[in-house]
């Protein structure tokens, strides 16, 4: 028995029909377009906490002067 070609019909007819590795390859890049803006938003928003950090660092370090100079 041989494997028939589960788009036969659509080919016969002239029917541009996406293969399922077609479809996979397409969701697959989707993916990835995703992955690397989250992993973009992820250093931008990784960036912020350091800064947000480093002023409330230097802030308590203020305070901290201040208490030891009463």
């Amino acid at each position: 028995m041989t494997k028939q070609n589960p788009y036969w019909f659509f080919q016969k007819w002239g029917i541009q029909e996406p293969t399922l590795l077609e479809v996979l390859a397409e969701k697959v890049e989707q993916l990835e377009d995703r992955i690397k803006l989250l992993e973009e938003e992820n250093v931008s928003q990784s960036n912020a906490l350091y800064e947000c950090w480093n002023s409330i660092d230097a802030r308590i370090d203020i305070l901290a002067e201040n208490k030891t100079d009463v």
